[in-house]
């Protein structure tokens, strides 16, 4: 998989539960990919095609170089939580029990039959971004109705993750001090609502230990 960075100063690879790309030194449980989007060590776009990928850090003892001209931009993912919240899904190669198990509760959880990868990334494509745009999609939600591992927009404009009865802000600098979540009332979803359903069938999403 990617080889370490040791370059003195954080790198552009972060992802947030937005999606977006950010250089702060937060480390991740995951790494991944949009296709090519650095020139150099500068990202230049925020994704080249619809497949968003959530890989495993290590892979049959894989190795490949950060940055590395003409191949596809390694980013990385606190948790699992953050790379579904940020319109990712498991990869089908690194993580190839981890995608079938997402399918099989995709299906389940909107009645539908087990999507190829191509289905998969086609509707995420179209829940995480405002078509034409490059501005990222919200979805409402009803809090009694938000699994765990769901990311959310609080009212104080945090990316916030539900994990049982509280919300836990995520911050650049790992995730911050928990408050209450509401029991009723609707709230602004991030995660997509495929992954979503995903989530509330069952699907087992790693969350980090500080959530715990």
């Amino acid at each position: 998989m990617p080889a370490p960075d040791h370059t003195p100063s954080p790198a552009p690879n972060r992802v947030t539960p937005t999606g977006e790309i950010v250089a702060i030194p937060l480390r991740g449980a995951w790494t991944g990919n949009r296709g090519i989007l650095h020139a150099g060590r500068e990202i230049t776009r925020l994704h080249a095609h619809e497949h968003w990928l959530t890989c495993a850090l290590r892979f049959r003892g894989w190795w490949h170089e950060q940055w590395r001209p003409s191949h596809f931009t390694w980013l990385f993912f606190q948790d699992e939580a953050v790379s579904l919240a940020a319109g990712h899904r498991p990869c089908a190669l690194c993580r190839r029990p981890a995608y079938n198990a997402f399918r099989t509760a995709w299906a389940n959880g909107l009645a539908v039959e087990v999507p190829s990868a191509q289905a998969l990334d086609h509707q995420l494509h179209g829940e995480r971004i405002v078509r034409g745009t490059h501005r990222r999609r919200t979805h409402p939600g009803r809090w009694p109705e938000l699994p765990d591992g769901t990311f959310v927009i609080a009212d104080d404009g945090l990316a916030t993750v539900v994990r049982g009865d509280r919300l836990i802000p995520w911050t650049t600098a790992g995730y911050g001090k928990p408050s209450r979540r509401p029991s009723s009332g609707s709230a602004t979803v991030l995660t997509p609502p495929a992954s979503v359903a995903a989530l509330r069938a069952g699907y087992p999403v790693q969350l980090d230990p500080a959530t715990d």
